[in-house]
């Protein structure tokens, strides 16, 4: 994994966007894809909202995502799993990047075919714990006529990036705005934030 680690904080540190391939590998994506499919088709996942708990606003016209919150309590092996991936990861980034990481929040996340996230920033007004975004996806076979791409809003330009199976990315939460452009086929991830 460390090779993995290292392709994706070098690609941060020359595009401020880091991106790797396989950071997921296969098993464990498919069985996250399992689960939130799961979740979904048995309506426990709920609209997902701009703002934080102390100032939510669902609105589908900005954001149409469904998620549910990863967490260790549930006692999901493959939930587990990529939990300890994800305790690896931050190692790695506290001893290599002095980043200072003390915990993460992840959530499945769901875009039904006609649903985008409108381009935002990823930290609260109100609170500046996030520091890093990720987002790890959990779609085989996309194709490009899928749409769904993350849209990257650089000073130069705009990044486009498919959300392929087991691929993540990363960035600072207070930097890069960002959108989700409109799917045409269900499009799922896990997605959160390392927090300081």
């Amino acid at each position: 994994m460390e090779t993995i680690f290292n392709t994706l904080i070098d690609s941060f540190v020359n595009d401020k966007v880091g991106i790797a391939e396989h950071f997921l590998n296969e098993s464990l994506a498919g069985h996250l894809k399992e689960n939130l499919t799961n979740l979904f088709g048995q309506n426990k996942m709920q609209l997902a909202g701009t703002g934080n708990k102390a100032i939510a606003h669902r609105n589908k016209l900005i954001r149409g995502d469904s998620i549910h919150w990863l967490d260790r309590a549930h006692n999901d092996v493959h939930e587990n799993n990529f939990f300890d991936l994800m305790d690896r990861f931050v190692q790695y980034l506290n001893d290599n990047c002095y980043t200072g990481i003390r915990s993460y929040e992840f959530h499945y996340t769901l875009y039904a075919p006609g649903t985008f996230y409108k381009k935002h920033m990823d930290r609260f007004q109100n609170n500046d714990s996030r520091k890093f975004s990720m987002i790890m996806y959990l779609n085989t076979g996309w194709v490009s006529e899928d749409g769904g791409e993350l849209c990257i809003h650089h000073e130069t330009g705009l990044q486009h990036i498919s959300p392929l199976n087991g691929k993540v990315v990363f960035f600072k939460s207070n930097e890069l705005e960002h959108e989700v452009l409109v799917t045409h086929k269900n499009r799922m991830s896990i997605t959160g934030w390392l927090k300081g």
